[in-house]
């Protein structure tokens, strides 16, 4: 009896094992395939609008139609268009069109006259006259390690040299960088024959100090160099991982005449940042105030907000000392705070335009206008003295506005991530002269495209709303179960939703979803661009990695959508999200059933020293000897892993090293772990041409592992350009 028991056994199982294994055959991933960008894209019609202006304030577009190309005059005084179906139609010389600069290599920064450049050379600057061609040698003192304007912050470098010319072309605020004394980073090649090796500084939380800035003036005509009279700054900035966010030496404001120079210098950890000036001509600094917090300072949400108003010295400074983002004017003679400018429950994000003249503050912020998405930006006016607030962009929708070069007019396009862009333009009262274009999405959703939809959850505490969208396949069966891909991008900087702007094709959520999921995007707590509690959060613990907030909204959406099967959840994510990805698999494992993680950096102990030490504290140790560093790594978790896992890393990952990858690889080993490994040998950070053959191998884990199916062998996805592009 257990002889034929067993033998029905082993005949039956196989028959089963077939039903549950479905295949998903390659015209199902071809029909995915469709929702990527690159086919949505050439079905959206008479979108995406950016002017350009020319001399006389007029400013053209190029929009894309059915049939190809309209190319549009605007006269923004009273609103006329002029199209044609050629740029040459329009009328407008090539001059004017794209008024000539001077050219000058890409590894030098032109003078604001145009008639110099200034060029790094044997870690020295150098100064090339434009005209003539001639260079002078600025500085003579630069050494390995040791030299002038270096761009390197470990996790990005280049060879353009970080300045900031004065308004008058004849000095340059830069600095003496010293890397003597921190962590080298080591990549190698894989290739035929020797291996090229990559070595380059790269500081590290362990380090005992971080890169430091030596801060000079450099006066082009003599040359002369004058030192400024403080100790060496870290190589640390308010709003981003650098110095240079914006291509320039950032934190830094000449006053008009080049007399003073402005300046933040920023501690190690974040938490102080002073504010300073300095004689030009002497080198004498004197310190005007600063801010201290208890996690870090920020000087804004995408943009650095702090300015120097040197004809009535004062300072417009950024804080968030009341919990939200919010300007103040300080008096830069006495450092005494004068007023605070804005005031309420929103965050300004970025100072657009200063009319000084007129004393109006032109600025974006988000989360004033109740009962909208508080991540939606809007665009505002506000007198210098905190009078007179107004909201320039009404629509319901998410703003992103062009200024003038004049600053009369403003183009302005508004989306949200259901409705596509309308572009209008308006003057600087916010009054409308007309509306520029109307995307039309009707050949897009001929197609079968549907938007994703827009939920809100609470947060796991229930303090907080949180906000998501949700992908389902466009022939969705509401009777059936779908197992939920989670796509998790923690931030702290910013979250999975990247824009509140309309898009046809996030990532490749939708096609995801094409293949039989219901795929989740929910930004969590811990993020920036609403109140200052909401984003330290998870301060001095980035492990968080906002997954209990992910859990509980899935768990709420089930509810509303039962056709979600939370005993089969998905997660995946790149870079901070992938780091996120493998800590959830460990953690929770009993959630998340399959992940797949990219390029994560899954200890930052290994990761630049200024993301851990921004958004952790700075490394120590207890009396054990143990880091508070250590248990937000995620190798430590690995013995934990009950799920599917598939990892990824290029091999000459310059921003997050691969090392991060292999050292989860190595503890899975020692825990007797099974997983699934793809080293990309000499990609870096996103895969560059691999990234496709990824995304493929990314639905193939999730068909196989959580949908239960078996995936097209070798399905290969064809990028390819939107043939009006191209069309002449």
């Amino acid at each position: 009896m257990k002889k034929i028991s067993i033998f029905l056994l082993l005949v039956i199982c196989p028959v089963i094992a077939g039903a549950q294994a479905p295949s998903v055959t390659a015209a199902d991933y071809a029909r995915a395939e469709k929702m990527l960008g690159f086919n949505t894209a050439p079905l959206i019609d008479r979108a995406g609008v950016r002017p350009t202006f020319l001399p006389d304030g007029r400013f053209w577009y190029r929009v894309l139609t059915p049939t190809g190309s309209e190319y549009v005059l605007i006269n923004p005084v009273d609103g006329t268009r002029k199209t044609a179906d050629t740029f040459t139609k329009l009328g407008i010389a090539s001059a004017q069109a794209a008024p000539a600069e001077g050219r000058t290599p890409g590894n030098s920064v032109p003078s604001p006259d145009g008639k110099k450049a200034v060029f790094i050379k044997d870690y020295n600057l150098w100064i090339r006259d434009i005209a003539s061609g001639r260079e002078t040698q600025l500085t003579t003192d630069g050494i390995k390690n040791f030299g002038y304007a270096t761009d390197n912050a470990g996790w990005r470098k280049s060879d353009r040299p970080i300045v900031l010319w004065s308004p008058d072309s004849k000095k340059i605020a830069t600095y003496q960088q010293d890397q003597r004394h921190v962590s080298d980073m080591y990549l190698v090649s894989t290739n035929v024959g020797a291996p090229k090796l990559e070595a380059w500084k790269y500081p590290l939380p362990q380090d005992k100090d971080v890169i430091l800035i030596h801060r000079v003036i450099i006066d082009v005509d003599g040359p002369r160099v004058t030192r400024l009279k403080i100790g060496p700054d870290a190589r640390r900035g308010t709003l981003c991982d650098d110095i240079s966010c914006t291509g320039k030496f950032d934190d830094n404001e000449w006053s008009k005449d080049g007399s003073k120079l402005a300046f933040v210098s920023s501690s190690r950890d974040h938490k102080q940042a002073k504010l300073r000036i300095a004689d030009t001509a002497t080198g004498d600094v004197r310190e005007v105030f600063e801010e201290v917090v208890k996690t870090q300072y920020e000087s804004g949400q995408g943009a650095i907000n702090w300015k120097y108003l040197s004809d009535t010295n004062e300072i417009i400074w950024y804080s968030e000392r009341d919990d939200w983002g919010h300007l103040y004017l300080y008096d830069a003679a006495t450092g005494r705070l004068k007023r605070q400018i804005t005031k309420g429950d929103f965050v300004v994000t970025r100072l657009i335009k200063l009319d000084e003249a007129a004393k109006v503050l032109y600025f974006e912020a988000n989360g004033r206008e109740k009962g909208r998405d508080p991540y939606f930006t809007h665009f505002y006016r506000v007198d210098l003295d905190g009078d007179n607030l107004a909201l320039l962009t009404p629509e319901d929708g998410h703003h992103q506005v062009t200024l003038s070069p004049d600053a009369r007019f403003f183009v302005d396009s508004y989306s949200t991530p259901d409705m596509p862009p309308v572009a209008v333009l308006r003057d600087m009262t916010g009054r409308l002269v007309t509306t520029l274009e109307r995307s039309d999405i009707s050949r897009l959703k001929a197609s079968g495209w549907k938007p994703p939809t827009r939920v809100t959850v609470k947060s796991r505490d229930g303090k907080w709303d949180l906000y998501g969208l949700v992908f389902v396949p466009t022939n969705l069966d509401p009777s059936r179960k779908y197992p939920v891909v989670n796509y998790i991008y923690p931030g702290p900087q910013g979250g999975g939703f990247a824009s509140r702007a309309f898009s046809a094709a996030r990532s490749d959520h939708q096609a995801v979803a094409e293949l039989g999921f219901v795929v989740v995007v929910i930004d969590g707590t811990c993020n920036p661009d609403r109140s200052k509690s909401f984003h330290d959060a998870c301060y001095g613990n980035m492990a968080d990695n906002t997954l209990e907030d992910q859990i509980s909204g899935i768990r709420q959406l089930a509810k509303k959508f039962p056709y979600m099967d939370v005993e089969r959840v998905g997660v995946w994510g790149h870079s901070g999200g992938g780091y996120a990805t493998a800590m959830a698999m460990f953690k929770y494992p009993d959630f998340y059933k399959v992940g797949i993680s990219e390029s994560g950096n899954h200890d930052n102990r290994n990761y630049e020293d200024d993301w851990g030490e921004r958004y952790i504290g700075l490394m120590t140790k207890d009396s054990d000897g143990k880091s508070n560093y250590e248990d937000q790594a995620t190798q430590t978790h690995a013995m934990n892993l009950k799920g599917k896992l598939l990892l990824a890393h290029g091999g000459m990952d310059d921003n997050v090293p691969p090392y991060n990858t292999y050292l989860v690889v190595d503890s899975l080993v020692k825990a007797n772990k099974d997983y699934d490994l793809i080293i990309f040998p000499n990609a870096r950070h996103g895969y560059g041409a691999s990234s496709y053959y990824m995304m493929r191998r990314r639905w193939d884990y999730f068909v196989q592992h959580l949908l239960g199916a078996n995936p097209p062998k070798e399905y290969e996805i064809k990028p390819k350009t939107d043939p009006r592009l191209t069309a002449q």
